[in-house]
């Protein structure tokens, strides 16, 4: 059988979880009540390539999920991003990195959604980094014809996808944090969580520590919802001791992941991944893991 096909969202992240998408998939059941909760959007590749009927995404990057809630509210689509993109990327063609910095500098004044695209696409491995003044600060990919017909096509196809999965689908877009989100939780929700990764680089939008960590445990504990969260179990160099410490009540599947973010080869190496659950999957049944290990029946 071919390989079920991933799609791929229009806004790019560090970190994006798109190869890992099939054995998420794999371990995730929903039903048609169900409240998809995620709080770390990020790249949203995940709830994008679930689809429930119903879901929040939360983030606490203002500029996602404006993005988003523009092509809600049908202000982006994908034929204006298709004619900005054109029109962007002949100026970035001739003016190279000169224009990318002037549309650098413009989003940091205005925060405009296209040109957040614009830069999201043009910029250094197509990473999202804010300094302390929460200016976007990642410098120039330094690839002048970065636009071509092709690529704009591809990003407008995207595009358009994401306004056919709104269409049929009841999803909000929020910027808040994980602990506000978490909190809309209930029984009957799934919360996914991608948070930054403790021990890693964690610089995306705001810092992330063992306060961080043990905080979302908590609130993930006391939400009454089953959960997922993506994390790093190991690399050929260390481990995460959280996992054998905070979450260690939960139940563990792993798969090594080889990221591409590094500049230079050597840096780019494999990790293994972790999701951690509170529930153990068996057929159409979850079993619910407590954190005294008490299994109990939850049907989905």
């Amino acid at each position: 059988m071919m390989p079920e096909k991933v799609f791929v969202p229009p806004i790019k992240i560090q970190g994006i979880k798109t190869k890992l998408v099939p054995l998420i998939k794999e371990n995730v059941s929903l039903s048609k009540d169900t409240m998809w909760i995620e709080p770390f959007m990020g790249s949203g590749v995940v709830g994008f390539n679930i689809a429930p009927a119903r879901a929040v995404f939360a983030d606490i990057n203002p500029y996602i999920i404006e993005f988003y809630n523009q092509i809600k509210a049908k202000k982006i689509t994908s034929y204006t991003v298709r004619n900005f993109l054109e029109e962007e990327g002949k100026k970035l063609s001739e003016k190279d990195d000169t224009y990318y910095y002037e549309v650098r500098e413009r989003f940091n004044q205005k925060h405009d959604s296209l040109d957040f695209l614009f830069l999201n696409r043009s910029c250094f491995n197509g990473m999202i980094r804010f300094n302390k003044e929460l200016a976007f600060n990642v410098p120039y990919g330094h690839k002048p014809e970065r636009f071509s017909k092709a690529y704009v096509t591809k990003i407008a196809n995207q595009i358009a996808h994401v306004e056919e999965l709104l269409q049929y689908n009841d999803w909000s877009f929020m910027c808040q944090s994980f602990e506000q989100t978490i909190g809309m939780a209930d029984e009957e929700s799934f919360i996914y969580c991608d948070p930054p990764y403790i021990g890693r680089h964690v610089d995306y939008y705001d810092s992330w520590d063992e306060q961080s960590e043990i905080s979302l445990r908590n609130a993930l504990l006391h939400s009454d919802a089953i959960f997922m969260l993506s994390t790093w179990d190991h690399n050929e160099y260390r481990k995460n001791e959280y996992i054998e410490t905070i979450w260690e009540f939960c139940h563990k599947v792993t798969k090594e992941h080889f990221y591409h973010v590094g500049a230079k080869e050597k840096n780019r190496n494999p990790m293994m991944e972790a999701l951690l659950t509170n529930y153990r999957m068996t057929g159409n049944r979850n079993y619910l893991i407590n954190e005294n290990e008490q299994l109990s029946l939850h049907f989905l």
